[in-house]
């Protein structure tokens, strides 16, 4: 059985994780309001990949005898300046959630739970994936800068993108 202290961590975790879906629709809504499908499409499929996390640990949880507890979200930010600052955001949240996840883990490493360390490598893994991969984008729009047809070949490839759990 999981201590109260990580059992209460974990579940602030896995409340988190749909926190960030909320706030990755809210970037999706800016994009879609502002004609920008295709980067709607890109946050709307990360959000999917937000609950998918949020439900791993919601799992996790009940397969250690402990009652997953649900609050509520956090009112998102929902006013960017461009797809650009949304991307910035973005950036901002998954490293806010690496720290979380650093915290956690060190718990589970102060507290011995091995069985919550190895889970938690996976999050620790998808979380420098996470971090590379919007700061890629945020680099590859400052490089496109006010070009508009580079822009909307790259807003055509992240129209394409779709969330599946084995590649999260």
């Amino acid at each position: 059985m999981l201590s109260s202290k990580i059992a209460d961590a974990l579940n602030r975790q896995m409340n988190n994780e749909f926190d960030a879906a909320q706030a990755y629709l809210a970037m999706g809504a800016y994009c879609e309001h502002n004609n920008y499908g295709g980067f709607a499409n890109f946050y709307l499929q990360q959000a999917e990949e937000e609950r998918f996390h949020g439900m791993k640990i919601y799992q996790y949880l009940n397969n250690r005898g402990v009652h997953a507890k649900f609050s509520s979200i956090t009112e998102p930010k929902t006013d960017f300046k461009s797809v650009l600052d949304t991307f910035e955001s973005a950036l901002q949240q998954e490293k806010s959630v690496t720290k979380n996840f650093y915290l956690l883990t060190d718990l589970a490493w102060e507290e011995k739970e091995h069985a919550t360390i190895s889970f938690l490598k996976w999050f620790l893994d998808e979380q420098v994936e996470e971090e590379a991969s919007i700061d890629t984008h945020i680099e590859y729009l400052k490089r496109i800068g006010e070009d508009k047809n580079a822009l909307f070949l790259y807003e055509k490839e992240l129209g394409q993108r779709v969330f599946t759990p084995d590649n999260a």
